[in-house]
């Protein structure tokens, strides 16, 4: 866990940031945190000034460029929900998660060589023509995603396997090429334009490169094989590790120059200062080709990884994500499922239904963040039946509470949590959220006869006078009362809404939106949260 300290840090951004790189410095390593190739700055600095380069615009490669060029697009800020997805070989495996390379040649190789045979004879590369992709439809899968109420869609395009999804000329070891011998990345995002809907991609492959390890005693396996010695990468001389560097950047630029995406994300494997000269390189090129392309778009990235010009994610909300009001804009990704990755046995997968997810998103909009939800399909593409459900009465829940999600932002306070009048459960919480000039009021279970709001008990309440409250989905206007103890709404019957509950309340003075920056790490180790 990311333990959070109570330092008060300077108002000053600036600061802020410089703060943010010293303390991440000297925090312990976390045991979830993966990391990129152990490197030099001579060698960073070589596959950085390697080709392509980067194409003439405004951004240049450097961190105060970068910072001046750069804001979080409107459509991030206004979508809230999007889907992505863990799909590949792994998949096939269907074992534990998608980090099955990794363990397949020491902890689970008895159960692999039974399964599948002995490693030397059967390696992860032998999964590549069992991936035929064949249940797999990029209409109906982005027809799923759009249902469910999501603005943007963004799957993995390579995992830390080094299996690329897209077609490319980079990496030969790709779906286009062997395999289903599909360009599976550009099939999605024609779907997901057609639908109307952001694409993007998520981005591991750095990690690819210290994924596999062996140690004694090593079962005999084709880890050394010359043959796929540009699939393992399991020599790691320097000219080898200048190499992979030099395609981490290519195979970004290759993907954004192809299929244009609207948004990048990568994983943990970028974090560490030392490669810079990569990620800014990255994002210089990036942020001038959709300048080209007149559109907005972002990076998407962890803990301080990039020092400007990303969106700030959290690997699942708890317990590594901000508990109260987070400023700036931010995201948390979540399963669906028990893994990120599909799995049909040990353990056997189990899915979150919809009130799991809507009663997390409902939380982290309080706080002004957006819900990335990941999705595990199988081996051959098809999404189960438990996730399609999900998906669905998600979408059902947005199409009727909608208002108080897309193009939200926070309130002065993100909850309210009213105790349990029989003194026997949790009680009730409500998560609040602001679009234009209403307050909206989500309770997370039905609030029975009355719904009581501490926050807007007389005194206590905003500027102006409540004119009126009522429930979406819902079409009477509901009786209200303000006192001392908080604004107390008689619910009407329930009817056939469910899952949560989202009160609009009018005619207050409402804080308006924050400026459209990135939250910083910093911040979430500032209690409270300043300017609130």
């Amino acid at each position: 866990m990311l333990k959070k300290y109570p330092v008060i840090l300077p108002n000053n951004r600036w600061m802020s940031l410089l703060f943010a790189v010293v303390v991440l410095a000297i925090l312990p390593k976390t045991a979830w945190a993966q990391s990129g190739p152990q490197t030099t700055p001579e060698i960073v600095n070589a596959a950085a000034a390697a080709k392509p380069d980067i194409i003439p615009g405004p951004v240049q490669p450097t961190w105060d460029s970068i910072r001046a060029n750069y804001q979080v697009p409107a459509w991030f800020i206004d979508a809230k929900f999007g889907i992505t997805m863990h799909w590949g070989l792994f998949s096939v495996a269907a074992y534990h998660n998608e980090w099955y390379e990794k363990y397949m040649y020491t902890t689970f190789a008895a159960w692999h060589a039974q399964n599948f045979g002995p490693q030397d004879k059967f390696g992860y590369k032998d999964f590549i023509p069992l991936f035929t992709a064949k249940a797999f439809n990029a209409d109906d899968l982005v027809a799923l995603v759009k249902e469910s109420g999501a603005k943007y869609f963004m799957p993995t395009c390579e995992h830390h396997d080094g299996f690329s999804l897209w077609d490319s000329d980079v990496n030969p070891w790709n779906a286009a090429k062997v395999g289903p011998k599909r360009d599976l990345i550009g099939e999605m995002a024609v779907a997901a334009r057609k639908a109307g809907l952001k694409f993007g991609v998520c981005n591991h492959s750095i990690e690819h490169y210290t994924f596999l390890t062996q140690k004694p005693p090593v079962t005999p396996n084709d880890l050394s094989d010359p043959r796929y010695a540009d699939f393992y990468w399991t020599n790691h001389s320097d000219a080898n590790l200048q190499k992979f560097l030099e395609d981490w950047v290519a195979k970004n630029i290759e993907i954004i120059d192809k299929y244009r995406p609207d948004i990048i994300w990568f994983d943990n494997g970028v974090n560490g200062r030392n490669f810079d000269p990569l990620k800014t390189k990255v994002a210089a090129y990036y942020y001038n080709r959709a300048k080209q392309w007149n559109k907005e778009v972002t990076i998407d990235t962890k803990d301080s990884a990039y020092l400007a010009g990303s969106v700030l994610d959290f690997e699942k909300l708890h317990p590594r994500g901000p508990n109260n009001i987070l400023p700036g804009i931010w995201e948390a990704e979540e399963p669906i499922g028990s893994t990120w990755g599909y799995s049909a046995a040990n353990p056997v997968e189990k899915f979150r239904g919809a009130q799991s997810v809507i009663g997390e998103l409902c939380e982290i909009l309080s706080m002004n963040g957006n819900l990335l939800l990941n999705l595990s399909p199988d081996g051959q593409g098809a999404i189960s039946a438990e996730q399609v459900t999900t998906l669905k009465e998600i979408g059902q829940w947005l199409a009727v509470n909608g208002e108080a999600v897309y193009g939200s932002h926070n309130w002065t306070t993100d909850n309210d949590t009213v105790p349990d009048a029989a003194g026997g459960g949790r009680g009730m919480t409500y998560r609040y959220t602001v679009h234009g000039d209403n307050l909206y009021a989500i309770a997370q279970s039905w609030p029975g006869d009355t719904a009581v709001l501490p926050s807007l008990a007389t005194g206590k309440a905003p500027e102006g006078t409540i004119t009126s409250v009522t429930l979406l989905g819902h079409d009477e206007k509901l009786q209200f009362a303000q006192d001392n103890q908080g604004l107390k709404v008689k619910m009407p019957a329930q009817g056939g809404l469910k899952y949560a509950y989202a009160l609009k309340i009018a005619g207050l003075k409402m804080n308006p939106p924050g400026p459209p920056l990135p939250a910083v790490e910093a911040d979430l180790r500032r209690w409270p949260a300043p300017g609130l």
